[in-house]
């Protein structure tokens, strides 16, 4: 059985979805001093969002999409 999304993985890869971003956006809002609460890092370490540094902007992967939709449909 595959470990549960955290929501605010969830959360952060809908922010995303909803227009591009910039890094300096993402960094500001979702930056966190706990070591317990690294969801910017987490969704790039998993692979969910990437860093374009030619476009300067942060956005979702296949794979992050494809996780957003299946959490959404879990949700409906």
């Amino acid at each position: 059985m595959s470990e549960p999304v955290n929501p605010l993985t969830i959360q952060l890869l809908d922010w995303l979805l909803a227009r591009p971003r910039t890094h300096g956006d993402v960094i500001e809002t979702w930056r966190s001093t706990c070591p317990r609460l690294s969801v910017w890092e987490d969704a790039v370490i998993e692979g969910l969002a990437r860093y374009d540094g030619e476009r300067r902007l942060v956005m979702l992967t296949d794979r992050g999409r494809a996780l957003l939709a299946s959490a959404k449909l879990l949700t409906e």
